[in-house]
């Protein structure tokens, strides 16, 4: 695990009691939105399109059982690339 994760990890931790709602928050070229909704199967999402329509904001919340979860929801939406985390 890199520092980087290792300090989110810790922040994470630090802020939430687990299990815990945790909202994951994402920009995504409209082309790849289907591609993130994907890693959250069984979810509500809320969608908001660019003054453009060109990118989508999607935001999911999930009951998460740990921060590792969470660091794993971001590692997996992060392999399609092109995707911003908030």
């Amino acid at each position: 695990m890199d520092e980087s994760v290792r300090s989110f990890k810790e922040k994470l931790d630090n802020a939430y009691q687990w299990p815990a709602l945790y909202t994951f928050k994402f920009i995504s070229p409209k082309s790849k939105v289907g591609e993130v909704k994907s890693k959250f199967p069984n979810h509500s999402f809320k969608e908001r399109p660019s003054s453009k329509g060109t990118y989508i904001s999607v935001t999911v919340s999930i009951m998460a059982r740990s921060s590792d979860e969470v660091i794993g929801y971001y590692q997996e939406v992060h392999k399609i690339g092109e995707i911003i985390s908030l």
